[in-house]
């Protein structure tokens, strides 16, 4: 008699740790031959409150460490990373596009896997260095310094497209992370394993809890959540549709949230080199402005 495989059901990932959702639902991935691969837990209004609960907690000590720090955990998370790719790989296949009923091919998954893990890299040497590009020494007439850093703004809620769905995850959580915040990361709907692979490698890696935070669920659902809590400081990531930017823009107007959203299909995960500019970090900063007297 053949073996039935056991099916996993994904939790979700807050505070380093793995609970079901409140509200007990389930979200079923189907794979192309109309196989259930996986059930997701289906997140809800109050388990995104419960996740901000926990990011804030988390932020001043992430705030606190030295960017050189912070730079070796962002490092270590593409290292781990590298030693999951075929478990990636699978993942991003797992479900296929319905638009066309077609997983990605295995080359494909695993171009996606590569860049992903170099733009981590990337941002993982840009901790200690983003502050000299965005910061400035500025004139003043008088006997003082002037001077221009960026601080992180805080909590960050993270919209990832649906497609890629790992590569689109990586590209906007880094830039948040690198800059000194702790995110609230909104998986692909179409498939959340690859998110749900990437918060295994968080919760066995060196990033402190609640730093990086990950919630499944239907974008209808969760995306009028994020803009509308008043202690998500700024949300960054991709809007599927006009409706979705909408949403997010009116909410954060509100409660006076930074929104810098990108719509899908506006520029190309793969092979845009502005993604890599330490400028994608600077709309999840604050500028600070401190003078300091010269001379005697």
């Amino acid at each position: 008699m053949a073996r039935e495989p056991i099916l996993k059901t994904w939790k979700l990932f807050i505070g380093g740790a793995f609970p079901r959702t409140e509200s007990g639902r389930t979200m079923i991935l189907w794979g192309g031959d109309d196989r259930v691969v996986a059930h997701c837990c289906q997140g809800s209004r109050k388990d995104l409150r419960n996740t901000v609960e926990v990011a804030r907690q988390a932020l001043p000590g992430w705030w606190a460490r030295d960017a050189y720090n912070r730079s070796q955990i962002l490092y270590r998370i593409a290292e781990m990373t590298e030693g999951r790719t075929a478990e990636l790989v699978d993942a991003i296949r797992a479900v296929p596009d319905p638009d066309s009923d077609q997983a990605p091919t295995a080359a494909v998954a695993r171009k996606e896997v590569a860049v992903a893990i170099d733009r981590m890299v990337t941002f993982a040497g840009w901790c200690d260095k983003f502050a000299q590009v965005l910061g400035s020494r500025n004139p003043v007439n008088g006997p003082y310094h002037n001077f221009t850093m960026p601080e992180p703004t805080g909590v960050c809620g993270v919209i990832a497209p649906n497609q890629p769905t790992f590569l689109g995850l990586v590209s906007h959580l880094a830039p948040v992370l690198a800059g000194g915040n702790v995110a609230i990361a909104l998986a692909s709907e179409l498939n959340p394993l690859p998110a749900m692979v990437f918060a295994e490698i968080c919760a066995t890696s060196d990033v402190p809890g609640g730093v990086v935070n990950i919630l499944t669920g239907y974008r209808h659902e969760m995306i009028p959540e994020f803009a509308d809590h008043r202690d998500i400081d700024a949300i960054g990531g991709a809007a599927e549709t006009a409706k979705e930017r909408r949403l997010l823009e009116l909410g954060a107007a509100d409660n006076m949230k930074r929104v810098r959203l990108e719509t899908v299909g506006d520029g190309d995960y793969f092979d845009d080199e502005s993604r890599h500019s330490p400028w994608t970090i600077e709309p999840f900063t604050e500028m600070k402005t401190i003078w300091h007297p010269s001379g005697s």
